[in-house]
C-alpha cells in the first residue's frame, strides 16, 4: 500500500501583507507554508500604518491608479491587473470587514483601523494551517541551500523548503520589523539590489528661529509645484522643515532633484483658491496704517504661519499689490535634504524587476520568489502602497504554485 505524498512545502519570509497574502494563496492550494518573522509579531507596520485610519487602496479610474507607480508602471500593471483594487475590497469584505470610499477616494475598512482586519486575516491563515515561526531572523542559505534562521539565545534553525516566498519590506521604521538587512544576503548571491532610499518622506529647510516656532502647525487648503508637477493638500511645518501629505506626493521627484543637485526649490501657493487677478484686488485696498501681519489677514486671508512664510522667502515684503500677489502665490522653499530612510513612509530601490522573471522568481535563484517592497517600485501614499504589496505577494505564490506544478486555489473574495 503506497503512501499518500508528502504535501510540498513553501517559506514565507516576512510576515507584512505581502507575505501573508502569499501565505494564504500557498496554504488554499494545499501546500504547508510556514511564516518567518524577525518580530514577536506579524503585522507590526500594517498595524501603525492603520493607526490613523489604514488606506488599503484606492476608487480611481485603473489607468490613472497604475500610472501612479511612475517608472514601475509597466513591470506592476499586469500584476495589479490580476489583483485589482475592487478585488482588494472584496478580499477584506470576505473577512467580515466592510469598505468605503472616502471624499478624496481613498478606500477603507468601514471599522477604519487595520486591527479588525488583522484579527480576521490571521484567524483564517490559523484555519488554513499556517505555521508561525516568530523572533526568527533571516541570515540567508547554508552551504546546502538550506534557510538559515537566528532566534533567541543565539541558536539558528534550519529549513529547507520546497519553495521560498521573501517578503521582508524595505528599511522604513526598522524597529516594526523591516530592516533592509537582505540586501547583503542577496547581493552575496550575485543578485543585483538598487540601493534603498526614502520615499513619502519629509524635507530638510533651512529654517530660521521663527520659524521654528510654527513646528507642527499644519499648512491646510495649499498647493505645491515642482517641476510643473502641482498637488493640492496639507503640509505640517517640522523643526527641520515640511512634511505631509502634499509633500510626500512630490517626494520621488524632489529627492532625486536633491541627489543631483543638492538642492529643490519647492514652490508654495498658499491661496490656490483665489486666482491672481482675484488677489491682487484684494491687495490693492488701502492699509490704513495697519501692520503687514494685519493687512495680510484681512485681505488675504493668511494666518501667522502664512506670513511668516512669506517673511522667510524675502529680506523685504513687496508693497505693491501685484507682486505680493504673486509671492503669495509661490512662495519659494529651498529643500536641501530628505528626512532619513528609517522614518520614511516607505522605501524605494530594491531588487530591479530584471532580476526576477514573470513570476516574480529570482533569476539567479530559482524556487525563491520576491514581493513587496522589496522589489523596485514606489508610490504616493493613498492606497497605492498596500495595493502593489497584496498585488505582488499573490503574484509571488502564484508563481511559486506554477514552479511547484500545483494548480491554483483562488483566494475567497467573499464569504
Amino acid at each position: 500500500m503506497s503512501l499518500p505524498p508528502t504535501p510540498s512545502q513553501a517559506a514565507v519570509v516576512g510576515g507584512g501583507p505581502a507575505g501573508l497574502i502569499a501565505a494564504e494563496t500557498l496554504a488554499r492550494a494545499g501546500v504547508g507554508v510556514t511564516v518567518y518573522d524577525r518580530m514577536p509579531s506579524v503585522g507590526r507596520k500594517f498595524l501603525m500604518a492603520g493607526r490613523g485610519g489604514l488606506n488599503l487602496t484606492h476608487s480611481e479610474e485603473f489607468g490613472q491608479f497604475v500610472a501612479r507607480y511612475a517608472e514601475a508602471a509597466p513591470a506592476l500593471k499586469s500584476l495589479i491587473e490580476a489583483f485589482r483594487p475592487e478585488d482588494l475590497r472584496s478580499w477584506c469584505e470576505g473577512l467580515g470587514q466592510e469598505t468605503f470610499v472616502g471624499s478624496s477616494g481613498r478606500v477603507f475598512p468601514k471599522a477604519f483601523k487595520a486591527s479588525p482586519l488583522l484579527r480576521a486575516w490571521l484567524t483564517r491563515l490559523e484555519g488554513l494551517g499556517v505555521r508561525f515561526a516568530l523572533r526568527h531572523t533571516w541570515q540567508g542559505w547554508d552551504e546546502a541551500e538550506a534557510l538559515v534562521f537566528a532566534v533567541p539565545g543565539g541558536e539558528t534553525v534550519k529549513a529547507k523548503p520546497d519553495a521560498t516566498i521573501l517578503a521582508l519590506g524595505g528599511a522604513s521604521w526598522p524597529r516594526l520589523g523591516s530592516d533592509g538587512a537582505w540586501t547583503g544576503i542577496l547581493q552575496s548571491k550575485s543578485v543585483t539590489v538598487t540601493p534603498l532610499r526614502p520615499a513619502n518622506m519629509g524635507f530638510t529647510l533651512a529654517w530660521s528661529d521663527v520659524m521654528r516656532r510654527f513646528e507642527g502647525e499644519p499648512l491646510k487648503r495649499i498647493a505645491l509645484t515642482f517641476e510643473g508637477a502641482i498637488v493640492k493638500g496639507e503640509a505640517i511645518v517640522t523643526a527641520e522643515g515640511l512634511e505631509g501629505g502634499a509633500v510626500y506626493a512630490l517626494s520621488s521627484r524632489l529627492r532625486n532633484a536633491i541627489e543631483r543637485q543638492g538642492s529643490a526649490t519647492l514652490f508654495l501657493d498658499l491661496r490656490p483658491d483665489l486666482s491672481l487677478e482675484t488677489l491682487t484686488k484684494r491687495l490693492s485696498g488701502p492699509r490704513k496704517g495697519q501692520s503687514a501681519s494685519t493687512f495680510l489677514r484681512k485681505a488675504a486671508g493668511l494666518n501667522p504661519l502664512g506670513t511668516a512664510l512669506l517673511r522667510e522667502s524675502t529680506p523685504h515684503l513687496p508693497l505693491e499689490p501685484e507682486p505680493l500677489a504673486r509671492l503669495i502665490k509661490s512662495v519659494p522653499l529651498t529643500l536641501t535634504g530628505t528626512k532619513s530612510l528609517d522614518r520614511a513612509i516607505s522605501t524605494a530601490g530594491g531588487v530591479p524587476f530584471g532580476e526576477v522573471d514573470g513570476h516574480l522568481m529570482l533569476r539567479r535563484l530559482p524556487g525563491v520568489f520576491v514581493a513587496g517592497e522589496m522589489l523596485d517600485w514606489e508610490a504616493p501614499t493613498g492606497g497605492y502602497l498596500l495595493q502593489a504589496a497584496f498585488a505582488t505577494g499573490l503574484a509571488a505564490a502564484r508563481g511559486a504554485l506554477a514552479a511547484l506544478r500545483i494548480p491554483d486555489a483562488a483566494l475567497t473574495l467573499n464569504p
